[in-house]
């Protein structure tokens, strides 16, 4: 099953993941919330829309803007709706 893993934390865990351009999208359900600040950092993609961002912070480590998640995807990617993936020092570990 895939789990996002960062400073020896399992950030996420779900058997329900979709990947798009090589990224696993947990369900947010899936990411603790514990480990999440709100990020006032945004991206554009031209088929899938605005990106927002978390920072994870625990134990005095930070990783700004490491988990990204689309609130309204654009219809072409309608399949991220609702879920969250990383980058920077999160891994994702226990692919198919």
């Amino acid at each position: 099953m895939p789990k996002a893993v960062w400073n020896d934390l399992v950030i996420a865990e779900s058997p329900d993941t979709v990947v798009v351009e090589g990224n696993h999208y947990f369900p947010r359900a899936a990411l603790r919330d514990d480990l999440l600040r709100d990020s006032d950092t945004h991206t554009v993609c031209p088929w899938k829309g605005t990106a927002s961002y978390y920072t994870l912070e625990h134990d005095g480590r930070t990783s700004a803007d490491a988990v990204w998640y689309y609130p309204q995807p654009l219809p072409e990617a309608e399949m991220i709706r609702d879920r969250v993936a990383f980058w920077k020092d999160v891994k994702v570990v226990g692919e198919d």
